[in-house]
């Protein structure tokens, strides 16, 4: 049969049991303390001074400023093509020729119907001389020699037109003719485009306007060539601002000498609008609470201090520091996020000297990645 226990029984038994299990009553926990007290591992560095630039960006396709369509002048057969898509030309190189015996021969024509009359205006310029031939015959024959002459010019400017030439240096961007074709006038025979400059035009807000000058440096990032920056500057700047968008275009040119921008590729464009030179800068990412209240934590004798602080112009990796640092504190870099103002830290990487170097115009534009 089941044993009864008595109230009391029962009462010892749970209390053997607690004092047994060693169970804390009072709900304290000292491993919770030891927690809380335990400094926080941090990563530091040296505020350090340095010229840092301000920087518009924007994003537009990179274009040229020359480019033209070759068409056909006279209509003929191609005969022979001297260039294909890709080969560089200079101006006033041959790209082709068409057939031009028609055109010869006219121009043999001409060169003998001058010849006639120029045999003739000499005999009757003796003539006028001893009083034979009348002025009015004789100023009508003189003139008839000047047409002539200017349709033996004429034919031989035809002729020419059979060797189609570049209007400019450049490329041969497109071929749109066969060897063989035959082709009537003002067919469209090649694109010659110039790659230099490369070009791009920036449509920026109204508000922007006292900021960009033609002349500023600049640097452009293809998202085609990702990492590598290319020297530009502004060209020009449009004296009008598009009331239906409140913007106004900027033209930047591009210099690549590497040949490897292309037209029409997307970029990504810095235009370098000022400069202050001795600035304080500390890592962008050691700012916490950026948007609302920039601050920052600094290590004062093993206890993390938050300072609040004002900022300048952010280029790259780096932030200006205008109020709240005096140039001699060692920043938090890595594991701020975590601190609490007064907090104790542990430096787990010691602040190694700075051997950054302060990059000399144009820089890389901020925000170009």
């Amino acid at each position: 049969m089941p044993v009864k226990l008595t109230r009391a029984a029962m009462l010892a038994l749970l209390t053997f049991a607690l004092v047994g299990c060693d169970i804390n009553i009072s709900g304290g926990d000292d491993s919770e303390d030891d927690e809380e007290s335990a400094p926080i591992p941090v990563e530091i560095a040296a505020v350090r001074r340095g010229d840092i630039n301000a920087i518009y960006t924007g994003t537009a396709a990179l274009e040229v400023e020359a480019q033209a369509d070759v068409l056909s002048k006279v209509a003929g057969e191609v005969t022979q093509l001297l260039v294909e898509e890709g080969d560089s030309v200079d101006k006033g190189q041959v790209l082709a020729r068409l057939d031009g015996d028609r055109l010869r021969l006219e121009v043999q024509r001409q060169v003998a119907n001058v010849r006639r009359l120029e045999q003739d205006y000499q005999r009757n310029l003796e003539l006028h001389e001893k009083g034979l031939v009348s002025a009015g015959a004789f100023e009508g024959m003189k003139y008839e020699l000047e047409a002539m002459r200017a349709a033996l010019r004429l034919a031989q400017l035809e002729l020419s037109y059979t060797d189609i030439r570049a209007p400019f240096a450049g490329v041969v961007s497109e071929r749109h003719i066969r060897q063989g074709s035959t082709l009537t006038q003002n067919q469209r025979l090649f694109t010659v485009t110039d790659l230099d400059p490369l070009i791009a035009y920036l449509h920026i807000p109204e508000r922007e306007f006292d900021r960009i000058r033609p002349g500023q440096p600049a640097a452009v990032e293809a998202d085609a060539l990702p990492g590598q920056y290319y020297e530009a500057s502004v060209a020009r700047i449009s004296p009008v601002v598009d009331p239906m968008t409140g913007t106004f275009k900027a033209t930047v040119e591009v210099a690549d000498d590497s040949g490897r921008l292309k037209p029409g590729m997307f970029a990504r464009v810095g235009i370098v609008f000022d400069r202050h030179t001795n600035a304080l800068l500390v890592p962008r990412a050691a700012l916490v609470d950026s948007d609302t209240d920039p601050a920052l934590f600094v290590v004062t004798d093993g206890v993390a201090e938050r300072r609040s602080v004002e900022v300048g112009y952010a280029d790259g990796a780096d932030i200006e520091i205008t109020t709240g640092l005096d140039g001699s504190e060692s920043i938090i870099v890595v594991g701020q996020h975590s601190l609490k103002d007064g907090g104790a830290v542990a430096v787990v990487q010691p602040d190694a000297p700075d051997t950054r170097t302060v990059v000399e115009q144009p820089a890389a534009p901020d925000n170009i990645s």
